[in-house]
């Protein structure tokens, strides 16, 4: 019987030990699920394992093919530039592996789903009816990106989320790098007239820019007492986002991945951000590379300036 090519999971990083050791439980629930199917996940930064030790203990196992999926809910830069040059620079460093590389989990309708439950948990019972959710506002707060197209993202998710649910209005914000901010969004909120806000981090673990979110959502509530405020959890690593990954683990081995490349800032000269169109990409700098002798790596293969998957 051959074995199917492994499932390599790649994520963000945090220096939240919680949030790092959730992201590396889920890898273990994955690879329980399908024993048949060798499945490791590292870091791009921050946090252990890195990206390296992950292929290197696949390619140790025997493993030559393996679709790598982005545990990310939008595609920005780590997901466009860094992990596609630094799965480049693993080829290089085990020579006869080959891989394919899958795309970012959200907007998912089954990741909708579990946001829209998150938002329930958060609520009074009351509040869960139909009548009740005419009278929530939610604010989706997402990590934030210096890339337009992945801020978008998030904004579409909003919109989604929006769609058919019954809710008064999902407004975005987010936590770094991007306006509006979450004091920001709440004020927003509150300039339209919501009374009930349920604040919605877009996050798939705890860390510590969930935990951020949720300081600064309760401290704009003590200033603004006449608004009934609720943070809710995060996804989590729930049996939807599994059955995600695997389908986006499928889609890769089967060569069915459709990219968002219509605004990438790689590749359309976007206001503003001209400066990024074709620019290189280089493998991310983790951390832990200098322990294991990984250096920075090398630049990878470009396509018009584009790296990913078309």
């Amino acid at each position: 019987m051959t074995t199917p090519p492994a499932l390599l999971l790649v994520g963000h990083g945090t220096r939240d030990e919680a949030g790092a050791e959730a992201f590396r439980s889920f890898v273990r629930k994955l690879g329980d699920t399908r024993p048949q199917t060798p499945v490791a996940g590292g870091f791009i930064e921050l946090s252990p394992p890195p990206l390296a030790d992950a292929v290197t203990g696949l390619a140790e196992r025997g493993v030559r093919r393996f679709a790598a999926v982005p545990l990310m809910l939008v595609s920005a830069g780590h997901a466009k530039g860094d992990i596609p040059a630094a799965l480049a620079r693993e080829k290089e460093r085990h020579p006869g592996t080959t891989y394919a590389y899958g795309r970012p989990l959200g907007p998912h309708p089954s990741l909708l789903s579990v946001l829209e439950r998150r938002i329930d948990e958060a609520l009074p019972g009351a509040e869960r009816t139909p009548q009740g959710r005419s009278d929530v506002t939610v604010l989706l707060v997402g990590r934030g990106s210096t890339d337009p197209d992945a801020n978008a993202e998030v904004h579409k998710a909003a919109r989604l989320l929006w769609e058919g649910r019954g809710y008064a209005g999902v407004e975005t914000a987010f936590v770094s790098l991007a306006a509006p901010d979450v004091a920001a969004g709440l004020d927003r909120c509150r300039a339209l007239g919501a009374r009930r806000v349920v604040v919605l981090p877009y996050f798939l673990f705890t860390g510590i820019l969930p935990e951020r979110v949720t300081r600064q959502a309760l401290d704009w509530a003590g200033a603004h007492p006449d608004t009934e405020l609720h943070v809710a959890d995060v996804i989590g690593p729930t049996d939807e986002l599994a059955a995600l990954v695997w389908q986006r683990y499928q889609e890769a081995v089967d060569g069915d991945i459709r990219m968002n490349c219509d605004s990438c800032v790689y590749r359309i000269a976007l206001p503003g951000f001209e400066d990024k169109v074709g620019a290189p990409q280089q493998p991310h700098y983790h951390p832990d590379d200098d322990e294991h002798g990984h250096g920075h790596g090398h630049h990878a293969h470009q396509h018009g300036g584009h790296v990913h998957a078309h």
